[in-house]
């Protein structure tokens, strides 16, 4: 294990553990100041290295830089970073002009100005059936079944996280029961304001590097934390990285609640893996006035990636996201970077985006990237409201109490006479902020509003939600008696059904903005209200845990629920609660036991991402260079609709089209699957072959077809169906989804 890369099933477990933690993301702010009116930040992305040696392809970068500036000295204090490791580039001030100049170099495939990021910020592995846990490290793991007994619950495996940091004296990084740090690592801890690296770091927390370069030179400043609370160093002061890496890989910690609420054992999905963690997002006055917050440099993110394929991490989690329209995948430094950790079997999980439910929203939409959706979980916070005339309703809070009961009135937002509300419970119609409610003094607030799945815990009074069914109910009670009261109670835990999973209504949906036929989010896991650890100084946290919601190589295909795994439909909350389909949680909801043992995978290599390239309409030398070896695409382009993903998406049809796929079987030698089509409305699928056969070690890769023939002569919608590979077995299945598009002749 130590001179070798991570086992297939351990591969599978780090994604799964990641596929929650970037369900709480990052997304753009407008590009900031410069140094002057002049200059900014501009990356220069040259694709693959051409030599193996950093500082040779470091003295490159400068060698370049020089010829385009006055002098040595000017590139040096111009060069910002230079991408050594896992691809080739740097990042430099330059005026517009420079950077016009240099995207004309013949080695330069790109040059992609800077840009700042603004960071938006337990019962989880017991839904997705990874809950089987000893009760301590030092504990035997013969209890632990499945896939976390596979992999020795993470064991030797490295997860590197690109975040806000790490606070380090946080229980879910304690290193009890780990053995020695994987002699491959190669990555460090880096000594900083209120971090010791040798103290700090352990067996645990192997790796811990900042990145504010980029930040500065942007924003013409030098660091100071005189306004807001920040660390020169990689400790968190916002919180994000802190929680994103429990859910990843936070060591067992048992009997943790939110005031009571949610109590149980917290840890990561793969409890004993490593973590290696990258701040590139730091806690800044915001440039749009809403206060302090998370902001974050592409130039220092695409420095965290080039050192974590160089330290040697074993899967990434960049929870980042785009406005749309969403870039290109050579405009976005982040699916630059993320290509090239692919391209070395180091796979990245990304956050769908939380812009939901409006269709077309779905970030990260880049085919290398395991997109994922946001999910509720089976869980629970039911509210128990009495009206004075004895009935008894059910919203949702995180209210733990005393009891309250007292006056009830209605706040009409619009009215400038709402009475004397003081030591009252008020109801609330849709409202985004509780001011000038807050300043009243009410007792309570119940907000009826449309469901968005997020349950926050009011500071300043308790705050119970509803809907707007129950909301006009209690409104009618207010308005046909003298003098309401209301009593409202603390919040109970409620696990299993009758709540299950949704797919959250925050949640960004597909289709695929940038390219159509890639389903895009791939996969949807729990995002909802998940317990994890936190700064101190996140004001939402209790005892150093909180409560957080949002969305945070594709490898083999992920075998998914369609269903709940108690076998009910799973919804999807929008303007209208409808069944979930494809484009709302991509292939289903995650199932890591049935994705260890799958039977057939559809597998993706380089071969497919050059072809995709091709398909977009890259240039041979620029796909050469991205590559680091000579490619020419071929003639015919190939077809975009080919690209073996674990899905079909045709979002043009006009009358039919054919497409092919390869599977390839993981499980026993001699195996035979056969079809089962599930055509979308309208359309016919046809597949040939209808049955595989998989006969010895040497046929473990078939190809098949699928042709699709619409009967409709106008445009329409998508319809969905599916298509399966069944042994008996094994159930491999993929969502299909078909548009008509009539072309109009001239």
């Amino acid at each position: 294990m130590e001179n070798s890369l991570p086992s297939y099933k351990l591969v599978l477990l780090l994604a799964f553990s990641l596929f929650l933690l970037v369900n709480t993301e990052l997304g753009f702010l407008s590009p900031a100041r410069a140094i002057d009116n002049n200059t900014k930040v501009y990356i220069v992305y040259l694709g693959e290295r051409e030599n193996d040696d950093p500082e040779l392809v470091t003295a490159s970068h400068h060698q370049m830089l020089e010829s385009f500036l006055d002098s040595k000295e000017d590139a040096h204090k111009s060069m910002i970073y230079s991408y050594q490791h896992g691809f080739s580039g740097f990042a430099a001030l330059l005026t517009s002009s420079q950077a016009n100049k240099i995207s004309d170099h013949p080695e330069v495939i790109h040059v992609i100005p800077n840009r700042i990021l603004k960071l938006q910020t337990t019962r989880t592995w017991d839904l997705l059936e990874l809950s089987q846990i000893p009760t301590s490290f030092s504990s035997s793991t013969t209890s632990v079944k499945g896939l976390l007994h596979d992999t020795n619950m993470g064991s030797e495996a490295i997860i590197g996280v690109i975040d806000t940091g790490i606070w380090p004296e946080s229980k879910v990084f304690n290193d009890q029961g780990l053995g020695p740090i994987p002699k491959r690592w190669r990555g460090k801890c880096e000594p900083g304001e209120k971090f010791n690296a040798t103290i700090h770091c352990n067996k645990k927390l192997i790796g811990a590097k900042y990145y504010v370069n980029g930040l500065l030179a942007e924003m013409g400043e030098t660091f100071k934390t005189t306004t807001v609370r920040e660390f020169k160093s990689n400790r968190d002061a916002l919180g994000h990285g802190t929680h994103t890496a429990t859910i990843a890989g936070g060591s067992l910690v048992p009997n943790v609640s939110f005031y009571g609420l949610a109590r149980g054992t917290v840890r990561g999905g793969a409890p004993r893996a490593r973590i290696a963690s990258y701040k590139v997002c730091w806690n800044t006055m915001q440039k749009d006035g809403t206060g302090p917050g998370g902001s974050c440099s592409t130039a220092d993110m695409l420095k965290a990636f080039d050192d974590a394929i160089h330290d040697g991490v074993d899967v990434l989690s960049v929870s980042i996201s785009g406005d749309l329209p969403e870039d290109t995948e050579v405009d976005k430094p982040d699916f630059v970077g993320a290509f090239h950790a692919v391209s070395k079997g180091i796979p990245v999980v990304a956050a769908a985006s939380n812009e939901g439910p409006k269709a077309q929203t779905v970030a990260n939409a880049a085919p290398w990237l395991l997109t994922v959706a946001a999910t509720t979980l089976d869980r629970s916070f039911p509210t128990k409201i009495t009206l004075g005339n004895k009935q008894t309703l059910f919203g949702e809070s995180l209210f733990t109490g005393p009891e309250i009961s007292t006056g009830l009135a209605y706040w009409d937002s619009e009215s400038d006479d709402n009475g004397d509300v003081k030591g009252k419970i008020v109801l609330v119609f849709d409202t985004t902020s509780t001011y000038p409610v807050e300043t009243k003094g009410v007792a309570g607030v119940i907000y009826a509003q449309h469901p968005d799945d997020i349950v926050d815990r009011c500071h300043a009074f308790p705050c119970i939600y509803t809907d707007y069914d129950l909301g006009t109910d209690i409104l009618q009670y207010i308005r046909t008696t003298r003098s309401p009261t209301a009593r409202i109670s603390a919040a109970t835990t409620l696990t299993g059904l009758p709540a299950t999973p949704k797919v959250a209504e925050f949640s960004s949906r597909g289709p695929n903005s940038v390219s159509p036929a890639i389903l895009k989010p791939d996969i949807a896991a729990p995002g909802v209200s998940i317990l994890a650890a936190l700064s101190p100084f996140d004001p939402n946290g209790h005892d150093g845990f909180g409560l957080a919601s949002g969305t945070s190589m594709s490898t083999p295909v992920v075998s998914a629920w369609r269903t709940s795994p108690s076998g009910e439909p799973i919804f999807a909350e929008g303007s209208n609660k409808k069944l979930a389909d494809p484009f709302d949680y991509g292939g289903g909801l995650v199932n890591p036991q049935r994705a260890a043992h799958p039977g057939l995978v559809y597998d993706m290599g380089i071969e497919d991402y050059i072809n995709y390239m091709c398909s977009k309409g890259y240039n041979d030398s620029s796909i050469s260079r991205v590559i680091g070896k000579k490619t020419k695409c071929p003639t015919p382009k190939p077809s975009i609709l080919d690209m073996n993903l674990p899905s079909i998406t045709i979002p043009n049809i006009e009358k039919e089209v054919t497409l092919t796929r390869s599977v390839t079987n993981v499980g026993p030698i001699k195996s035979v699957y056969k079809a089962v089509i599930e055509s979308p409305l309208g359309i016919t699928l046809t597949v040939n072959p209808t049955t595989l056969v998989f006969s010895s070690e040497d046929k473990k890769v078939l190809s098949f077809t699928v042709k699709a023939k619409t009967s409709y002569k106008v445009n329409t919608g998508y319809f969905f169906g599916s298509l399966t590979w069944t042994d008996g077995v094994h159930d491999v299945k993929i969502p299909v989804s078909v548009q008509t598009r009539i072309m109009i002749k001239s």
